[in-house]
């Protein structure tokens, strides 16, 4: 379904419809959207800067036709957005001067009013086909403010980035990922993870277990993937939950 303003859920390619009249975008909205895009629409100006600044636009259809602001200064701050995303001008009959104009800050295409939905359709689809495709989240499974890449042996940062990690701490958090919300001592955290018995003086898994937070932990002082069980030994919340 069209968003009005607004972040746009995950999915497929996002359209930022902007246009005034109140009858034509919402319908043009539903078409779209029932053709797979995700459509967010907005009405003005300062509504397409908002929409724009909560990112992921893949493209924008533009009504350089707007009543409170000039269609070719949006066009700029779209092209100035992050990305940039692809822009669609849509120009009123004869408006030859705009359409002209809006291919010089950069338009990808233009199309004049009143059109048929399936040649805007068209349209759009030849600018996304252009467009490279907006980066997907990194692989692998949630592990506190990272995700583990069990195949690759490797936790990924939020942007995908690798984490630095010794074996023996991937072990470790592979051994709190198969025991989520259950207490493990030290000593059984050993057997699991390493496959040896603890010393009576041993506190390696300790020292692991400090270093890990620090990469995992949006607050290593205050962990709440990695918890510390008094008396007990450590567990591992699933997204950070709090344990009842």
């Amino acid at each position: 379904m069209a968003q009005e303003g607004g972040a746009a859920q995950e999915g497929a390619r996002r359209i930022l419809l902007v246009e005034d009249e109140e009858e034509i975008r919402p319908l043009l909205a539903d078409y779209l959207t029932a053709q797979g895009l995700e459509v967010l629409t907005a009405g003005d100006g300062r509504a397409m800067r908002a929409a724009l600044a909560g990112g992921g636009i893949d493209l924008v259809l533009l009504d350089i036709g707007l009543p409170d602001e000039s269609g070719l200064e949006l066009a700029e701050v779209v092209r100035r957005a992050p990305g940039p995303p692809g822009l669609v001008v849509l120009t009123g009959a004869g408006a030859l001067p705009e359409r002209l104009a809006g291919l010089a800050v950069g338009a990808d295409d233009y199309l004049v009013k009143p059109f048929e939905p399936r040649e805007l359709l068209a349209r759009i689809r030849s600018v996304l086909r252009r467009l490279p495709a907006r980066p997907t989240a990194p692989a692998g499974v949630p592990f506190g403010r990272c995700r583990l890449d069990p195949a690759g042996r490797r936790p990924l940062a939020p942007d995908g980035a690798e984490l630095p990690i010794t074996a023996m701490e991937w072990d470790l958090l592979l051994a709190f990922l198969r025991h989520p919300r259950q207490v493990l001592s030290r000593a059984q955290l050993a057997r699991l993870a390493h496959g040896r018995e603890l010393g009576p003086t041993d506190r390696s898994i300790d020292v692991r277990i400090t270093r890990l937070r620090r990469r995992i932990e949006a607050d290593p002082e205050n962990p709440c993937t990695i918890r510390t069980v008094r008396g007990q030994g450590h567990l591992f919340e699933p997204a950070g939950e709090a344990a009842q």
